[in-house]
C-alpha cells in the first residue's frame, strides 16, 4: 500500500470518526433549543468557511462558481435545493440527540447509501443489479421490523437517509469544490438563522452571549465541527478507490450506534438489534456487489 492510499485513508477514516462522535459535542448544549443549535451552526459554519477561504487563497474559485450560478438558474435552484436539504438533516440529527433518538440516527446513515442508490433509479433511470435489489429488500425488512416495534413510523431514520440522498443528488448537478460548496449552501440560509436569532433575543429567550461562555464557545464551534470533517473528507477521498470509501463510512453510523447503547444507555431491544441484522446483512451484499463491480449487464430492473 502506497503513502498516497494510507494518507487518504487516514484522512477519509479520520473524517468518518469525526462525524461518529459528533453526538457528544450535541449532548454538551442539549440545554438550548434544537432550533437554536442550528442556527448558530449555520452562521458560523459561514464565519469559518470564509475564514478558511481566505487562508486557502480560495476566494477567487468562490467567486467563479457564484457568477456560474448566477448564470445557470438550474444550478441556482439546485444549490438552493441543497441548501434547504442539508439544513433539514442537520436540525432532525440535533433535534434526535438531544431527545434520546440516537441510535434512530445510526440506522439512518447506515440506510443512506441504499437510498441514495434507489435515487439513481427513480430519477436518474439506473439499472438495479441482483445485488442492489437484495440489499433493498433486506433494509426494508429491517425498517418494517423497526416500525413495527415501535409502533410508529421511524420518522427519525428516514428523515436523515432520504434528506442527505437528496442532498447528495442536488449535488450532482452542482459540482464544486467542498469547502466553496459548503460555503456557499450556509450563505444561502444565513438569512434566516440570523432572522430566527433576532426573534428569540427580542423574546428574551436566546442562548448566544446570554453570560455563559461555555455554552458561547459550543455553540460557535459548531461551526468549525461542521468544517473540519468535510475538508478531511475531501482530501481523503481523492486518494483512495470508491470502494474503500464504501468501507470506511459505516464508521460514523458503527460509533454512534455504540455511543446510544454504551454511552447513553438507549433502550436496545431484541427487535432492534433483528432490524439492525437485516439492515448489517442488506449492507454486506451491498458492499459485496460494490467491490464486485458493475454487473455483467443483468439489471433486473
Amino acid at each position: 500500500m502506497g503513502n498516497e492510499m494510507k494518507s487518504g485513508i487516514l484522512f477519509t477514516a479520520s473524517s468518518f470518526i469525526i462525524w461518529g462522535l459528533i453526538p457528544i459535542y450535541w449532548k454538551l448544549i442539549s440545554s438550548v433549543s434544537s432550533y437554536e443549535i442550528l442556527a448558530n451552526r449555520i452562521i458560523w459554519s459561514f464565519v469559518f468557511m470564509i475564514i478558511l477561504l481566505l487562508l486557502m487563497k480560495k476566494l477567487a474559485p468562490l467567486r467563479d462558481v457564484l457568477i456560474e450560478v448566477k448564470t445557470h438558474p438550474k444550478k441556482s435552484i439546485a444549490l438552493s435545493i441543497a441548501s434547504l436539504l442539508i439544513s433539514i438533516n442537520w436540525f432532525v440529527f440535533i433535534w434526535a440527540v438531544n431527545h434520546d433518538h440516537i441510535i434512530e440516527t445510526s440506522m439512518g446513515y447506515y440506510i443512506n447509501p441504499l437510498m441514495s442508490v434507489l435515487l439513481g433509479i427513480v430519477v436518474l433511470k439506473e439499472a438495479l443489479s441482483k445485488t442492489q435489489l437484495l440489499s433493498f429488500l433486506l433494509a426494508a425488512t429491517g425498517v418494517l421490523i423497526m416500525t413495527f416495534s415501535y409502533g410508529s413510523f421511524p420518522w427519525v431514520s428516514l428523515s436523515l437517509a432520504v434528506s442527505f440522498a437528496f442532498y447528495g443528488l442536488a449535488k450532482k448537478m452542482i459540482k464544486m469544490d467542498a469547502a466553496v460548496g459548503l460555503t456557499i449552501e450556509t450563505a444561502v440560509v444565513m438569512p434566516f438563522a440570523i432572522l430566527f436569532l433576532i426573534y428569540v433575543s427580542m423574546k428574551g429567550s436566546i442562548s448566544l452571549f446570554s453570560g455563559d461562555v461555555k455554552t458561547d464557545l459550543l455553540l460557535m464551534g459548531g461551526g468549525i465541527l461542521t468544517a473540519i470533517p468535510l475538508l478531511l473528507f475531501g482530501h481523503g477521498a481523492q486518494k483512495i478507490p470508491l470502494y474503500m470509501i464504501g468501507f470506511l463510512q459505516y464508521i460514523a453510523p458503527t460509533m454512534t450506534l455504540l455511543l446510544g447503547v454504551l454511552v447513553y444507555h438507549e433502550p436496545f431491544t431484541s427487535s432492534q438489534i433483528l432490524s439492525f441484522m437485516f439492515i448489517w446483512s442488506a449492507l454486506a451484499v451491498f458492499t459485496f456487489g460494490q467491490i464486485r463491480g458493475p454487473q455483467k449487464k443483468k439489471a433486473v430492473i
